[in-house]
């Protein structure tokens, strides 16, 4: 079992910088690929960003790509989203979630995550 708790969220302008933590329980937290989804209002939850269990790959989508960057520390058992130039709509409800090891499991999609955190919310304005 992994319990993950995000946090970092925030108001912040257009054009600023969040740092999102997801902090996980579990001494097999270092075999979990971590991806960061969001959740806009009356939008469905959209994957961010992932990195595989060693950290030797990362995965962007295209919105982020470039101003996003994913990170891990297995040693502090946490997971990292730092967000620079971000945009108002960038404002969503960011979700961390883990995925246990497993051959043919996509690290974009949402039905292939094991465990999710309670989610936190960023807010970006114009």
């Amino acid at each position: 079992q992994v319990q993950l708790v995000e946090s970092g969220g925030g108001l912040v302008q257009a054009g600023g910088s969040l740092r999102l933590s997801c902090a996980a329980s579990g001494r097999t937290f270092s075999t979990y690929a971590m991806g960061w989804f969001r959740q806009a209002p009356g939008k469905e939850r959209e994957f961010v960003a992932a990195i595989s269990w060693s950290s030797g790959s990362t995965y962007y989508a295209d919105s982020v790509k470039g101003r996003f960057t994913i990170s891990r520390d297995n040693a502090k058992i946490t997971v990292y989203l730092q967000m620079n130039n971000l945009k108002p709509e960038d404002t969503a409800v960011y979700y961390c979630a883990a995925q246990r090891r497993s051959r043919g499991r996509s690290l974009a999609l949402i039905e292939d995550y094991d465990y999710w955190g309670q989610g936190t919310q960023v807010t970006v304005s114009s």
